[in-house]
Formats: structure tokens, sequence, C-alpha cells
């Protein structure tokens, strides 16, 4: 009603005045909010049209009495805008890969991705009652053994559980060089105290290859009281080595006793069961379908652990748009490849020495007239791994180990040839050798 009324006087003002045509246009955007028989109020959008109009008063005022026919006022006041809600302040919330990346810790170590045998299971038992109880159930835990058997995936693992319960916990994993790296930083920049903050506030303290720390008097003595703060305030140390702490040379007696306290583990190189769950595991995260033979395979001929995923990352590629998944074809082919590629590097002289070495022969006998079947053997096995693995030229093999002609070396190859498939022990023999041949390059 009081729009309708108010749009009816904006249309007779711009038919009946010529005068003002800026007043007519703003008088269209005013809303009128009360209208009585001597006054009208309008609503204005902002403070400027308000000073405008109150200074056009009297024109407005005239053009409402030739409207009305009778005196009225009118009143301008600002419109009350609603306040738009002021959005919340953006609080960053961090993701946990963020958090695990602060502490240190990798995404990828968790426990349900660590394969258990009986290698490891003690070490595995014990780092689940670590992230269950930091402080109180094994205070430190020191895991060590050689390189691959998961000492750093369990100790991540541990960090891992215990932030995903509590991420306010201040949990940081650093290797041994890190920590020392830090602290000659610190020692430089002299800053020192926010050094020692940073490491004794910790609840929980992750050191991956402590013994990097041996030998270096300033950074063992700091590591000793980082150690008895965090543990003192009831945090948690884990430690990782390749040695135990008896074995660690140039390692302090007070810091071989602070490390002896609490619980050690070994963890031995991973069995042919455990490598072939950590392929069927890796598979799985990479969802790469493999035949359960197939991952058999590859676990029976590449015993280090690390080398396993590059081995089934491999195999895939040369499968990718040909065969759906890893079957025994696939892995075969993979074999011969990898160790012709390997075998590029031998040269005939590790040839004849770790054949020399697995059946105790002399190797000065091999080139020698000696015709004892031992000695003759263990030649005709040389020639076949020259001639079938480095694919050496007859002539070559001829002149390496002094023979008279290639015709020497044909059945030399071709004895050994028969042998191996006749004899299957005989065969995992030359097998076993060719393998010590393809790891020691």
């Amino acid at each position: 009603m009081l729009q309708s009324f108010w749009n009816e006087f904006v249309q007779h003002v711009e038919k009946t005045d010529q005068k003002n045509p800026i007043i007519h246009s703003i008088l269209k955007e005013l809303k009128p909010l009360k209208i009585s028989d001597s006054k009208i109020i309008a609503r204005c959008e902002n403070q400027g049209v308000k000073i405008y109009l109150e200074k056009k008063i009297s024109i407005i005022e005239h053009l409402l009495l030739s409207y009305l026919n009778k005196k009225t006022s009118i009143e301008f006041i600002l419109e009350e805008k609603k306040r738009k809600k002021e959005p919340p302040l953006l609080r960053f919330e961090p993701s946990m890969e963020d958090i695990y990346l602060k502490s240190g810790l990798h995404a990828k170590y968790r426990f349900d991705n660590f394969a258990v045998s009986s290698t490891n299971q003690v070490a595995y038992a014990a780092a689940q009652a670590v992230s269950r109880n930091l402080g109180t159930a094994y205070n430190p835990l020191f895991l060590y053994g050689g390189v691959g058997v998961g000492k750093t995936h369990l100790a991540q693992a541990v960090g891992r559980t215990v932030l995903e319960k509590d991420q306010s916990k201040k949990i940081f994993f650093c290797p041994g060089d890190q920590f020392t790296n830090e602290l000659i930083e610190s020692i430089r920049e002299r800053s020192q105290p926010k050094f020692r903050k940073k490491y004794r506030s910790l609840k929980m303290i992750i050191v991956d290859d402590i013994q990097f720390i041996a030998g270096k008097q300033t950074v063992q003595e700091e590591f000793f009281h980082t150690f008895n703060t965090v543990a003192s305030a009831g945090g948690q140390i884990i430690l990782t080595s390749d040695k135990p702490p008896r074995e660690i040379k140039n390692l302090e007696d007070r810091l071989r006793s602070r490390f002896s306290g609490g619980l050690i583990v070994d963890l031995q190189p991973p069995d042919f069961e455990l490598r072939t769950a950590i392929l069927l595991i890796k598979a799985k995260e990479k969802n790469i379908e493999i035949d359960m033979e197939a991952a058999k395979i590859i676990a029976q001929e590449i015993e280090d652990s690390r080398a396993l995923e590059g081995a089934l990352l491999s195999v895939y590629t040369k499968i990718l748009g040909i065969k759906e998944k890893i079957d025994l074809e696939a892995v075969e082919m993979y074999l011969q490849e990898r160790t012709r590629n390997v075998l590029k590097k031998v040269s005939h002289n590790d040839v004849i020495r770790i054949v020399c070495s697995f059946y105790n022969i002399r190797q000065t006998h091999i080139k020698s007239s000696s015709r004892q079947e031992e000695i003759v053997l263990t030649r005709q096995i040389i020639m076949y791994l020259l001639r079938i693995e480095l694919k050496m030229k007859f002539d070559n093999v001829a002149d390496i180990l002094k023979r008279k002609d290639h015709t020497t070396i044909m059945h030399g190859v071709e004895k050994i040839t028969a042998l191996m498939i006749k004899n299957p022990v005989f065969k995992q023999e030359v097998d076993r050798i060719t393998q010590t041949l393809t790891s020691s390059t």
C-alpha cells in the first residue's frame, strides 16, 4: 500500500516537473516507511543521499503539495542494513599428513602394513606395547638389525599411532646425523637454548641410526642430557641402530648403560615367507594384481626387502596394457633380463674366482692341463657361464682358459647343459653360483 502510493507520486512528479530530473531518479529509490495526514517518513540507502535530499527538502515538499493538495512534511532516515554475520576467524586445521610431516614421520609407515613373521614378531609386539603405554612399557626401546629389516618402519609406526590418538603429543623423529647437525648449527648460531627446548620438551623422541652420534663428545653429552630430561618427565625414547649398544664403538659408557636400560630387540633379515608377505602388501597398496606363485618367485630370488618394491614396479611396467596381472611368465622374463643386465658388469675373472671358491679349487688349476674330474667339471662350469651368461665367443673363452680351440669349449658347454637337465641338484648349484655373480656387482 505504502509503496504503491509512493510509486504513483513519483510518476506524477516525472510528468509535471521537468526542472529536477536528478531528484526524480533519487525519489524512485526511496522506500516509504510511514505516511500520515501531515508527514511522510522515507528511508534512504546511504548518508550521501540523505544529505542531498535534506538540502532539497523544500522542493520535495512543494511537489507533495501539488500532488496531495495539502501541506505535507517529509523526513528522511537511513536504512538500517542487516549486518552480515561476520565469518568466524578462519582457523587452520592441519591435516594428519601435516602433523606427521612436522613430527618428522612418513605417513606410509603404519602397523597395519608391517609384515610380521618369526624374524620380527618380538619387535612388533614391543613397538605396539610402547604405543599404548608411553614411557612405561619399555623405555628406551632399542631396535637393531641390518638394512631393510623394518627398524625405521616400526619406530615410525609407534609415533603415528600415538598422534592418531592425540595430535597434541609432542613427538619427533630424526636421524642421528640430523641431531648432530642441528646441535652444531645451534652452537654456531648461539641458539643452544632453543635447540634444547625443542628436544627436551618432547613426549617421545625417536632417533634413527643412533650409532652416528658415537665418537662425538659434545653430541653424546647433549644427547645424554636430552635422554635424561625426556625420560624423567615420563617421555618415551625409541632408538634404532645397526648394532646392539654393547657393539657400538666409541659410545660413552653412560650412554651405553642408558641404552641398555630398556628393551633391546634384534630384527633378523626377512625370511622367504616374510619377503613374500611384504611383496603382497606392496602390491595391494599400489593396486597391482599379482599371482601368489609369481610373488613367491620374486621373493625367492630377491633377498633384499627394499629391492622387492622396485622389482614389483619393474615387472608391472612391463605388463601394462598387455596383461591384467603379474603372472609367472612376466616374472621369469623380468628375472632373465635382470640377470643379463647385472652380468654385463661381471668380468671373466669374477666368474673364475667365484666358481673356484664355490668348489674349493685353486684358480691356477683351471688354466692348467690337469684332467682331474673335479677340476675338469669346475672348468666346464666356467666355460658354460662365460658362454651362456656373459655371452662370450667360443674363441675368447678358449683363450681365457688356455684351451686349444673352440670345440673344447663347445663340448664343455653342452656337457653342463645336459647335466643341468638331468640332475636338478646340480642345476641348483649352478643357479646359486649365477645368483652369487649377480649379487657380487
